[in-house]
Order: C-alpha cells, then sequence, then structure tokens
C-alpha cells in the first residue's frame, strides 16, 4: 500500500507519464518510418512501372495520380518530423504541424477532381480552411519571431523557442527573458 501511494506522489506519478508518453511517441515514429519506407519503395516501384508503359498518359489525371500519392509521403515525412521533434524537445512545435496541415489541405486541391465545380461548398471549405491555417501560421510567426536585434544569423526554420529552456512560463508574457 505504501509503495503503491509512492507512485501516486506528483513527481514519481508525472515521470512515469512522461516515460509512457515517450515510449508511445518512440513506437509511432518506428512503425511510421517503417510505412513510410514501404510506400516510398512501393511508391518508386510504380512510377518506374508506369514510366516503362508507352500507352501511360501523364498529362491529366496519372499526373494527379502521381503528384497526390508523391504529396502523401510528403504529409507522412512531416508527421514523422512531428514526432522526432517532440522527442527531441519534448515540445510540440505548432508550425511544425500549421505546415503539415497546410501541405495536407495544398494535397487536397491538388488531386480535387475535375468535376468539383459540382460541389462548391468543398472548394470554399478548402479556401477557408487555407485562409485559417495561413493566418494561424502567419500569427504564430509573428509571436515566435525573434527581435531584430536578435535575428542576425538566426534562420526562420530554426527550432520553436520552448518556455521550459527559457525558464519562465507563457504567462510571463513578452516582457519576461526571451
Amino acid at each position: 500500500m505504501r509503495r503503491l501511494k509512492g507512485i501516486f506522489q506528483d513527481t514519481i506519478f508525472l515521470s512515469l507519464i512522461d516515460r509512457g508518453e515517450r515510449l508511445v511517441a518512440k513506437l509511432l515514429a518506428v512503425m511510421l518510418f517503417l510505412v513510410l519506407a514501404v510506400a516510398a519503395l512501393k511508391f518508386s516501384f510504380e512510377v518506374v512501372l508506369q514510366l516503362l508503359d508507352p500507352s501511360r498518359r501523364w498529362v491529366g489525371e496519372g499526373l494527379i495520380a502521381v503528384l497526390g500519392d508523391l504529396l502523401n509521403l510528403l504529409i507522412a515525412i512531416e508527421v514523422l518530423q512531428n514526432i522526432t521533434s517532440y522527442l527531441r524537445r519534448h515540445v510540440v512545435q505548432i508550425e511544425l504541424v500549421l505546415l503539415t496541415a497546410i501541405t495536407a489541405v495544398a494535397r487536397k486541391v491538388i488531386v480535387l477532381p475535375p468535376n468539383a465545380e459540382d460541389k462548391p461548398l468543398l472548394v470554399v471549405g478548402l479556401g477557408v480552411a487555407v485562409l485559417c491555417l495561413a493566418a494561424a501560421f502567419w500569427m504564430v510567426r509573428q509571436v515566435s519571431e525573434p527581435d531584430v536585434s536578435e535575428r542576425d544569423g538566426v534562420a526562420r526554420t530554426g527550432p520553436a523557442r520552448s518556455f521550459q529552456e527559457a525558464g519562465h512560463s507563457p504567462a510571463a508574457g513578452a516582457d519576461g527573458p526571451h
């Protein structure tokens, strides 16, 4: 009973939860990597077979299908980057999540069938999704962008700042240390 009570102390309990989260994230990363590797091999094999087929038409729907499959692979790579980024920094990078969502919506727009004009609500919905995601990405970049004096030598694609690493909480606001 005493041992069970000790497990539910805040620090021990949170440590166990943290280990569990990291274990699940590692398992997901391994599974996604395997799926991604197999899908990339299958995609490459199918493209080579289609290239060797002289009757294959690469304009129109054939090209759209290949682009859709390629974008699916890129989205999977971005999801894997989300998982590995979480494992490295123990922080979910919202910029990366938003870019993944933008890529997914862009893929949907690219593979829209030619008769999409029959579904105006779908086209409007995708347009609204793109605008919302772009606005969210812009707002996140505005908040996380370093001051002009700090910008020299900082890559725009660098990792997001973590409040825990910086030594202050989100409640500290813009007046706290960066």
